[in-house]
């Protein structure tokens, strides 16, 4: 399993991080992930076996966010 700590840009509104987190956590090899509104990071904790994160920031992008690390 890794941790990765990444920022999301110009998040909008708290509604907005936990859509990401519900999306993010339905993904296999997702194991979980946390947003927080107030500093805009994104936490996630996931297998690089079956998920990478490439896929990660590509189901972040189809939501309209762009992650940086």
């Amino acid at each position: 399993m890794e941790s990765k700590v990444l920022r999301i840009k110009d998040l909008a509104c708290p509604d907005c991080a936990k859509n990401i987190e519900q999306v993010l956590k339905r993904n296999k090899g997702i194991f979980n992930a946390e947003v927080s509104f107030m500093t805009g990071k994104l936490t996630v904790d996931y297998d690089p076996g079956v998920i990478n994160l490439d896929d990660i920031k590509k189901t972040v992008g189809k939501l309209g966010y762009e992650l940086a690390e």
